[in-house]
């Protein structure tokens, strides 16, 4: 191998390497500036919708739907569709864990403001979905009785 195309090949690699790094730079502080910290770290609901963005107001335009009994507590099934117009944020909380704030998801403008996804519950307890909608938090909560295995507690 000719020691000039060797020298390219280690520079147009170490390169690329820098570019890369480079490059995900600004996802990992998007991250930080998107993710609420004070509420994923708040040991009570109210403390956690304190953290994304201040009191909520009960709405009928949320379909929140949790099972009434949940045969293991480590994946319960939880979907949320917001009806709200403006909807940009969908966050879900569960009463009794340690730390009640389990999900919180950014819906970018122009999509369905719809999600899906299973979270561990400690025990018996209330399931909160908070949406934002053009500035304002709403909120719905279910009661969700669980039978084996929760996080904890």
């Amino acid at each position: 191998m000719n020691l000039n195309r060797r020298s390219f090949l280690v520079s147009g690699a170490s390169a690329l390497a820098l570019l890369g790094v480079a490059a995900a730079w600004p996802v990992r502080a998007l991250a930080k500036l998107v993710r609420p910290e004070a509420a994923f770290t708040a040991t009570n609901v109210n403390d956690a919708i304190a953290g994304i963005g201040g009191a909520a107001e009960t709405s009928a335009e949320i379909v929140f739907q949790t099972p009434e009994i949940a045969e293991n507590g480590a994946v319960v099934p939880v979907s949320v569709t917001s009806n709200l117009p403006g909807t940009d944020q969908i966050s879900i909380l569960v009463e009794a864990n340690p730390n009640p704030l389990v999900a919180v998801f950014s819906i970018p403008e122009g999509t369905l403001p719809t999600v899906q996804t299973r979270v561990k519950v400690a025990q018996t307890c209330n399931l909160t979905a908070v949406v934002r909608a053009n500035g304002k938090n709403y909120s719905v909560s279910r009661e969700t009785k669980v039978t084996l295995g929760g996080c904890g507690g």
